[in-house]
């Protein structure tokens, strides 16, 4: 009788499911964003405080300029608040019901942020400029305007040098310009408040330009005018986020540098004869999907794609640690021909 003894090593274990899908343990795990919450927390305590502030010296004043620009702090305000909402919702880890993550509900809560600034905020602005036009509505003191403006554009002031150091630091990372890291960036949240406080050191220059010359002249026109461009430069800003967010919902894939660099990096792989086909989508924020069509050389055995296959994750996620999943389909090709220039430019 032959027996199997107790010794006999046992066939190594492959996970299953959601576990097989998980990252090779190559380069560091994407780290939480902890720099935008904390910039998204700034901005939406400084909003609140210049809020009030504004609709105090609004109501006093009867200037429609300020009363706009409470409208304007206040969205804002709301804005911070699902901003801080998409962060912690679309950190949530990946379950059987959604096997790719929560990555893509931080761009619809952006979004949402986005049509909230246009009807909140763009929407009141115009409609009280255009009512104070009409109606001719006389302005009272000006003096705590002028205060609560001057307070409002230090508070919102410090609010975007925050912003303005992320977005420096991580163009320079990336070795772009900022205008250009604001275009591609898939983190909605710095975008967001970066573009806000932007429109809100313009919206207060506005506003005061507005009370300034209802004061010299007497007329009303100018506070009901700067009320309207207010709610014009929201609806710009606002137009502006929700594209974006629209374009990352859909599915957008990664800049055309990293995309081309994905490429090289598998076309690397010595066994490689060609990649003819390089999807990429981003998941989230923080999160790249990656599946490409990949001609392996004819003579190497089943055993070889496998390793040269763990072996190009490895790759991919020790340069781009945001990748998380990396999907190759063994497709002829023909020989050193790439899918290159792909990707967002």
């Amino acid at each position: 009788m032959i027996g199997v003894t107790s010794e006999q090593p046992a066939a190594e274990e492959v996970p299953a499911g959601l576990a097989g899908a998980e990252p090779l343990a190559a380069g560091d795990e994407a780290p939480e964003n902890n720099e935008s919450v904390g910039t998204v927390i700034l901005a939406g305590a400084a909003n609140l405080a210049i809020a009030v502030a504004k609709l105090v010296a609004g109501l006093v004043s009867g200037s429609s300029a300020m009363l706009s620009e409470a409208a304007h702090s206040l969205a804002d305000t709301i804005t911070e608040i699902f901003l801080y909402v998409a962060l912690v919702r679309g950190r949530q880890p990946a379950d059987e019901e959604h096997p790719f993550g929560y990555g893509k509900e931080s761009f619809v809560w952006a979004f949402i942020a986005a049509l909230f600034t246009f009807v909140g905020g763009a929407g009141f602005s115009i409609y009280h400029g255009v009512v104070a036009i009409v109606n001719d509505e006389k302005s009272g003191e000006f003096l705590w305007s002028y205060v609560v403006l001057a307070i409002s554009f230090v508070a919102e002031g410090t609010s975007f040098l925050r912003a303005q150091r992320q977005v420096a630091g991580e163009s320079r990372r990336w070795g772009i310009s900022r205008s250009r890291f604001l275009r591609l960036t898939p983190d909605t949240t710095v975008k967001a408040v970066y573009f806000e406080d932007s429109a809100a050191l313009v919206g207060l220059v506005l506003a005061a330009l507005g009370l300034a010359l209802t004061e010299m002249t007497g007329n009303e026109l100018w506070d009901g005018l700067a009320s309207i461009a207010i709610g014009l430069l929201l609806f710009l800003v606002a137009a502006v986020l929700a594209r974006s967010n629209a374009s990352l919902l859909v599915g957008r894939s990664v800049p055309r540098r990293i995309h081309n660099q994905i490429a090289a990096d598998i076309a690397g792989i010595p066994i490689v004869v060609a990649v003819p086909t390089l999807l990429t989508m981003q998941l989230g924020p923080g999160d790249i999907l990656v599946a490409a069509k990949v001609d392996f050389d004819d003579d190497v055995s089943g055993g070889e794609i496998e390793a040269a296959s763990d072996e190009a994750e490895r790759r991919l996620r020790t340069r781009f640690p945001a990748i998380r999943y990396v999907f190759l389909d063994p497709t002829r090709g023909t020989a050193g021909r790439h899918h290159v220039d792909g990707g967002i430019e």
